[in-house]
């Protein structure tokens, strides 16, 4: 399987950076996020296309960060089944640490609503192992999920690597994650991704976006892809997973999509 991962590298280094300091004015808490799955080599594509339009976000001299992430769930799977069984308001509840800022650590909740708005809410927390008693803690969950946070427990937990864009009139955020890799706490299985590459867009409304056009003419089309649900699936054979099937077939159709020859080696090696 070709190493995409240098040329990425190369890409990113010669774009602008921007620091935290400066995305702090497009947090984007009340958003609209869109999602498209592709592969190592068209994001490859797009980081070349996109070089001169977009900053990269840069901590401590890095350009991609390394995140850690913690999914709780109830006994019966009460967030998953959410979300499998296709409900429109969905919730999820996650402490996540930015690896590359001192394992700074978050309880995070989400709660995607019926009009497509996600809305997070966050409290800083010292650790995972600490966050179920942290001050606040349990009742951020309940008011934000109608769930007792004491009787959920750690389902899976991912490692990503993750690169933040922002467009030049710093209206809106693109995330990509890669190098997805998963643990379920109670199968014990590890699983991980391939080349597969999650692009999230995230903006206040429907204003307009120079990645769409960028997105379009590469074939990069939006799709659904929790990371959480997907995980669970690939490493909980026994879970119900019938309407991510299709998700599932998709992931092994990109990663056997090896064969391309980067159209751009001679610029960006």
């Amino acid at each position: 399987m070709p190493d995409y991962d240098p040329q990425i590298l190369s890409l990113l280094g010669a774009m602008r950076p921007i620091t935290l300091d400066e995305m702090s004015s497009i947090r984007l808490m009340n958003r609209i996020d869109t999602k498209f799955v592709c592969s190592k080599r068209q994001l490859v594509e797009m980081l070349y296309l996109v070089r001169e339009k977009y900053y990269v976000q840069e901590v401590n001299g890095d350009r991609v960060s390394p995140y850690r992430t913690t999914y709780f769930d109830t006994d019966n799977y009460a967030q998953y089944m959410q979300h499998h069984n296709r409900h429109a308001s969905r919730t999820k509840v996650r402490v996540r640490t930015y690896l590359s800022s001192g394992s700074l650590t978050f309880l995070e909740v989400k709660r995607k609503n019926n009009h497509l708005r996600t809305k997070k809410k966050r409290i800083e927390v010292p650790s995972l192992e600490a966050a179920q008693q942290v001050q606040g803690a349990p009742e951020l969950v309940r008011e934000r999920t109608g769930l007792d946070f004491l009787q959920m427990h750690p389902i899976v937990q991912n490692h990503f690597e993750r690169i933040t864009l922002v467009n030049m009139g710093k209206t809106e955020r693109l995330t990509i994650d890669f190098n997805v890799r998963f643990h379920n706490y109670e199968t014990e299985l590890d699983r991980d991704t391939g080349n597969i590459v999650i692009i999230e867009l995230k903006r206040d409304g429907n204003v307009y976006s120079p990645i769409l056009s960028i997105l379009r003419d590469l074939h990069i089309h939006p799709t659904g892809f929790s990371k959480c649900c997907i995980g669970m699936a690939m490493t909980d054979p026994q879970l119900k997973q019938n309407n991510f099937k299709e998700k599932l077939r998709l992931l092994q159709k990109i990663n056997k999509d090896e064969t391309y020859r980067i159209r751009y080696d001679e610029d960006i090696c």
